[in-house]
């Protein structure tokens, strides 16, 4: 099993952030990577067991299952369903957290999946980097620019 951290601190209110990030189908409003998601069968994008399938802006599709979600708790939890990375058994959190020294936002992204050996920390990397940072990028450079 491997898992893969990131966190970041985004200087905005954690209700904006979370307001921003809280639609499991809203990835492309907010993350670079991301250009196209629709939740399959009709599903409401809260609605546990719900299923998007999106398209990442170097052209591969994902579906990722919602696991968990808490607007109490600012947090989501997926599992891939399909990718076409060599990843089993994979399951993410993201949660974002108060903080009050400012009214900034911590944010933490997390990961566990399988992955063959010789492919794991690469893969580990790449989520990390490009996804999980990518996005928390993403989100700090809107709400700096707000301000």
């Amino acid at each position: 099993m491997t898992t893969v951290t990131i966190s970041s601190i985004i200087d905005a209110p954690v209700e904006k952030v979370w307001a921003r990030i809280r639609d499991f189908n809203g990835l492309p409003s907010w993350h670079p990577r991301m250009v196209e998601s629709h939740i399959e069968d009709g599903k409401s994008a809260t609605e546990i067991g719900c299923v998007r399938n999106f398209t990442l802006a170097s052209g591969p599709k994902l579906r990722e299952q919602l696991t968990a979600f808490s607007d109490d708790e600012f947090l989501v939890s997926y599992a891939i369903l399909e990718t076409p990375q060599p990843i089993t058994n994979h399951s993410s959190t993201l949660q974002l957290r108060r903080v009050t020294d400012g009214d900034r936002t911590y944010a933490e992204w997390t990961a566990t999946f399988d992955a063959p050996a010789e492919k794991a920390d690469e893969l580990a990397a790449g989520m990390g980097a490009n996804v999980f940072q990518g996005g928390f990028n993403a989100l700090q450079e809107h709400f700096t620019s707000k301000s």
